[in-house]
């Protein structure tokens, strides 16, 4: 429904929805049911197959995806594009995996939005942290194994390693997920065990979390990288650092078609 916006023009409105790790039955109420009112919708590459069928035939799909090395718009144009469509009058939904405001970028569009006058919403999504995990049986907490969580990104800077504080990551006591992590898990495993966690902490890697084509690849700090080279596992995979890694043979409830590890 078109509104008045502060340059007295009539504008669309903006929902940044998240669409959560890729079952579609992870779906809130009101993100399926403003994916299905939606006249545009404007996708990442990391919403599944699955929730992308729930759009409807009439609605206008434009791809906005990002992959390591290959932007096919970068963050600048996505926000221009959400600006120009919300200026035309139609209502859009901008849908991202998991939930937009955890490495999602979307509060970077919703600043954007907001700069030029544009009314948006935003409806929270499972995060893959939270999904991911409860499908691949490991819980974030747990009493005696974890009293707090860490999320992280993992993509490696171009020509340079991760940027991040290891001392504070490699807490024994504390969850540690890394989001995007496959590809810097290497380097990921040297510098905590550098910085003195454990080489046998439990670690896992889950890929597709959620989704029929879910894998998980359970190991130590030190074997992981390893272990999910051997398994072929590939984008998107969550990895998961910590005691809690160690309930996921007890916990391991979801069957998937291509099994777990």
């Amino acid at each position: 429904m078109a509104e008045q916006g502060q340059d007295g023009r009539q504008h669309g409105r903006v929902a940044l929805v998240g669409a959560g790790p890729g079952d579609p039955d992870l779906l809130t109420v009101k993100a399926l049911r403003l994916i299905q009112s939606a006249q545009v919708v404007v996708y990442d590459r990391l919403v599944s197959r699955e929730i992308m069928e729930l759009i409807p035939a009439s609605a206008e799909r434009i791809y906005a995806g990002k992959a390591l090395g290959h932007h096919h718009l970068v963050q600048d144009e996505i926000n221009e594009l959400l600006l120009t469509l919300a200026r035309s009058g139609r209502d859009v939904v901008r849908l991202k995996g998991g939930d937009s405001f955890v490495f999602g970028r979307g509060s970077e569009e919703a600043l954007h939005l907001a700069r030029h006058g544009i009314h948006f919403e935003v409806v929270p999504g499972i995060s893959a942290a939270a999904g991911c995990t409860s499908y691949g049986g490991i819980p974030l907490t747990h009493r005696g194994l974890a009293t707090g969580v860490q999320f992280v990104p993992g993509h490696l800077r171009e020509g340079k390693g991760l940027d991040l504080r290891w001392d504070k990551l490699a807490d024994p006591d504390t969850t540690l997920v890394i989001y995007m992590g496959l590809q810097s898990l290497p380097e990921t495993s040297a510098e905590l065990i550098k910085a003195g966690l454990p080489c046998d902490t439990p670690a896992a890697a889950i890929e597709n979390g959620t989704t029929p084509r879910q894998r998980r690849v359970i190991g130590t700090l030190a074997d992981l990288p390893e272990r999910t080279r051997a398994a072929g596992l590939q984008a998107p995979t969550l990895i998961v650092i910590g005691k809690v890694v160690s309930l996921a043979g007890e916990l391991d409830w979801f069957m998937t078609e291509g099994g777990g590890s």
